[in-house]
């Protein structure tokens, strides 16, 4: 009896696990025809319910390739079977399906998540390499080469799509090449200045560039005292903003809005060297700006394609903007500089010594922690003064969207962070005495300070005495010219500048 209760046992548990492999192997090749099945391009657009997304893929070279091979989604927005394939397909499914079931793609905000910051997490740089096995074909421009030789270096730092973002979704607006066009205006219609403005006296003016079309508004900055830097019980602070020193400023103008497009292109168009050279030999000069040599043609779309006009001038090195001042002196007859850190913040503040130049803390304005996140800050009056990274769509906005603060400027905070003269170190202030008298910072420094933020700055770093640094070797990272440019940036996009004008014997006193 026991023998036959042991073999009916064994005959179940070879009929159990007969029918375990079974089904194991049924599993295998259905799940595996499922992936399959979820990773075609059909597939892909059940959720993605945006059709310009695959209007511009069909215009693409990843659409109809020299060798006749059609790049799909998931070549590109997934590693490489076996490089963590389905681990990456289960969180980008479950993330697409969420989004589709609880969220609005119409409140989606495309144009951001086009940008290299966001799309590479969706982009794989093993996929890229997968197919581009040959970094060095035959057919490789010179400087082609220059670039991807570059890459190899700094593989660990770069992405492919550093330099080809757009191969994949074509977008006709995106340049990869130098932009010999840039700055190319139609002002015909419009008033020439003959002469710049003439200041008598320390009161608001409206400069006029000579021989351009181009005016901006000064906004005269009385003397005072202030107190630099933040205390330690301002939330959000940073330790660099300390220790709180009271010091002195004489009177200056400042231009009531960073350095626009208009303003720029008028220093571009006068001064570019074209590509040529960096000497006055190849330049646009004419006995205006003699010695004043200018910016080579950018590789791309400086403007990120947000548009010119008003909006802030960005991402032009320190050296371009300090040139441009340099310039404008020049043509104007004034002394035009940018201004210092101890000047920025005198003016930010415009007398006040809150965290911000209104009413509120930076608790109040925080969208960090879960209520925050759910609700919102708790007030509006943030969104009336400054361009940040919740309110901004994630790029520079013209200046007509703000308030000014109490000195009648405009964009002090948020838009587009703005270069100061100063070498930056994160002790500065320690070595301040109080009482100092137009202090300029320390004598020497490998970055510069800049202040104010940007449009996708947080809270914390939007206050009045908020502080930054440029990382002039991280800026230039991708920038696939050998030299690399030193007029233009190729990682920041939103840095720009403002410029002071000394209240002295060329302004009248």
């Amino acid at each position: 009896m026991f023998k036959r209760i042991i073999h009916f046992l064994k005959n179940r548990l070879l009929l159990v696990i007969i029918i375990g492999f079974v089904i194991g192997i049924l599993a295998t090749i259905y799940s595996h025809k499922l992936v399959e099945a979820t990773s075609t391009d059909e597939s892909c657009k059940m959720c993605h319910v945006h059709p310009h997304v695959f209007d511009s893929w069909k215009l693409s070279v990843h659409y109809d390739t020299r060798v006749g091979i059609r790049i799909q989604c998931v070549d590109c927005h997934l590693p490489p079977k076996g490089q963590g394939f389905l681990k990456e397909k289960i969180i980008a499914s479950t993330r697409d399906a969420y989004g589709y079931i609880f969220k609005d793609s119409a409140n989606f905000n495309w144009e951001a998540k086009s940008t290299l910051e966001q799309a590479q997490h969706h982009v794989f740089k093993e996929s890229c390499v997968h197919c581009h096995e040959n970094l060095f074909p035959l057919t490789l421009t010179k400087k082609g080469q220059d670039a991807h030789l570059y890459y190899t270096q700094k593989e660990d730092e770069l992405r492919c799509i550093n330099c080809h973002l757009n191969v994949g979704h074509y977008d006709p607006n995106a340049l990869h090449a130098q932009n010999v066009n840039f700055g190319n205006t139609d002002n015909e219609n419009l008033e020439v200045y003959a002469e710049a403005t003439i200041v008598s006296e320390h009161t608001d003016y409206t400069e006029q560039i000579p021989n351009t079309t181009i005016s901006f508004n000064m906004k005269a900055i009385p003397e005072g005292s202030f107190k630099i830097g933040s205390p330690d019980s301002e939330p959000l602070r940073d330790t660099d903003e300390g220790p709180v020193k009271e010091v002195k400023i004489g009177s200056f103008f400042m231009a009531e809005v960073e350095v626009s497009w208009n303003e720029f292109l008028a220093f571009y168009t006068a001064t570019a060297s074209e590509g040529r050279s960096t000497d006055t030999e190849g330049s646009r000069l004419n006995a205006e700006v003699d010695a004043i040599t200018g910016p080579t043609p950018p590789y791309g779309q400086p403007d990120q394609n947000w548009g010119m006009g008003k909006r802030p001038a960005i991402t032009m090195s320190f050296e371009a903007a300090e040139t441009y001042c340099k310039w404008l002196s020049q043509v104007t007859g004034k002394t035009y500089r940018l201004p210092t850190e101890a000047e920025w913040e005198y003016a930010c503040r415009g007398g006040i010594e809150s965290p911000y130049f209104f009413e509120g803390s930076p608790k109040d304005f925080s969208q960090k922690g879960l209520f925050q996140k759910i609700f919102g800050n708790t007030s509006d009056a943030i969104n009336k003064y400054i361009i940040f990274k919740e309110n901004s769509e994630l790029k520079t906005q013209e200046p007509g969207l703000v308030e000014a603060n109490p000195f009648g400027l405009k964009n002090m905070l948020g838009n587009a962070a703005e270069y100061c003269s100063d070498w930056y170190a994160p002790d500065a202030y320690s070595k301040l005495s109080d009482g100092a008298i137009n202090p300029k910072g320390p004598s020497s420094g490998e970055e510069h300070v800049i202040r104010g933020g940007s449009f996708k700055s947080e809270v914390e770093d939007i206050r009045n005495a908020s502080r930054d640094y440029t990382r002039t070797e991280a800026w230039l990272k991708t920038d696939p010219q050998m030299p690399k440019s030193k007029w233009w940036l190729s990682d920041c996009n939103f840095i720009g500048f403002r410029v002071v004008c000394e209240f002295n014997e060329n302004t009248g006193k």
